[in-house]
């Protein structure tokens, strides 16, 4: 591991369930330029066991207890979506910089609500879609800004599948459980089409967005069958391309997310694998200019830490945003909430139009 940098941002992580173990407290340690200082959650056993296992310097069962902390910069809000919105808000008015998991809300309204707290504490926040760290759809952005001029069209896919949970388990550590774990009213997991697309829609729609820019306007088309369901997105960038947008969940095949960029000057082909494995996507970038493919190789493909690095970058040293912006958190609910209201409808619907939640 490379030594910590003399300057490291102050990270609380509220929050010490899966996502937490399995991504952002291992990535905050991990990271060159953070410092996990504490893990704060309601559930004592599990806070318990995370500290035994990840060392934080303190650790609290009071969120506003964290948010007083003046030795915390900076706040990982890794908890249920139903809870993102309210818990950046209050971490955003203590002064403190957040990384919110995705999705950044669960309707375009109460995500709103943050520009202004945002703003008034002169505060950052970034969404947690860790595929802008994927040192392979980097370099396609990059490739695709540079070179190949204007773009025609983009196809983007996610693809869940039936097994990947027999990869997953192996690939992450057990999961630890607290039946005082505070949760949602309800089962948010119940309505599993509204919840495949706030969890998996919202790598989808960010991917696009990050490779085409705007998005303007989609029409959707939506399948339930045998426990899979599938939405097929026809896409308008405000640029003028097009596009088309898969999402399947699940498949009865391997697990996938892709796309393919085509443009004035050339192309791009992707297929990335499950993030846990931290290895790049496979990237195929070809270039008119010397009819040639490029591609990257051998970089560090832990996205987790990417991110918090890039997050703690911006912070120290004013290095532009490279992870999702607040911005870029709305118009993903925006184009969640128009897929869902152009499959209710039948017809176009405008991202600018669109209000409530999926």
């Amino acid at each position: 591991m490379r030594p910590k940098e003399e300057k490291c941002l102050r990270i609380g992580v509220l929050g010490a369930g899966p996502i937490a173990q399995f991504a952002h407290l291992e990535a905050t340690r991990k990271a060159r330029n953070a410092e996990l200082v504490a893990i704060c959650d309601a559930a004592t056993d599990l806070l318990e066991r995370m500290a035994a296992v990840h060392q934080p310097q303190r650790v609290y069962t009071d969120y506003s207890a964290l948010l007083a902390d003046p030795e915390i910069d900076a706040v990982v809000v890794a908890v249920s979506d139903q809870y993102h919105v309210a818990l950046a808000r209050q971490a955003l008015e203590a002064g403190k910089h957040v990384l919110v998991e995705k999705p950044l809300g669960v309707s375009v309204e109460e995500c709103k609500t943050l520009r202004q707290a945002a703003a008034a504490k002169g505060c950052l926040l970034q969404v947690g879609n860790n595929r802008r760290f994927d040192p392979g759809i980097t370099f396609a952005r990059t490739f695709i800004h540079e070179q190949i001029g204007q773009i025609l069209a983009i196809k983007a896919w996610y693809y869940d599948s039936f097994y990947r949970y027999t990869m997953t388990d192996n690939l992450q550590p057990i999961p630890l459980a607290s039946a005082a774990a505070l949760r949602p009213q309800g089962n948010p997991k119940a309505d599993k089409q509204r919840y495949f697309m706030l969890t998996h829609g919202s790598h989808l729609v960010d991917t696009a967005r990050y490779l085409a820019g705007e998005i303007v306007q989609v029409q959707a088309r939506f399948i339930h069958r045998f426990h899979a369901y599938g939405w097929f997105v026809a896409v308008d960038f405000a640029s003028g391309a097009l596009g088309h947008l898969d999402l399947i969940v699940p498949i009865q095949g391997d697990f996938e997310e892709g796309f393919q960029v085509f443009g004035e000057q050339g192309s791009v082909t992707a297929r990335g694998s499950l993030p846990w494995y931290h290895k790049a996507s496979h990237v195929e970038c070809f270039s008119a200019a010397d009819r040639q493919y490029h591609r990257v190789l051998g970089e560090d493909a832990y996205t987790y830490k990417l991110q918090i690095e890039g997050f703690a970058d911006t912070i120290l040293h004013g290095h532009p945003q490279q992870g999702a912006t607040l911005e870029d958190g709305i118009a993903a609910m925006q184009a969640m909430v128009a897929i869902a209201r152009s499959v209710e409808r039948g017809q176009p619907v405008a991202l600018a139009d669109v209000e409530g939640g999926v």
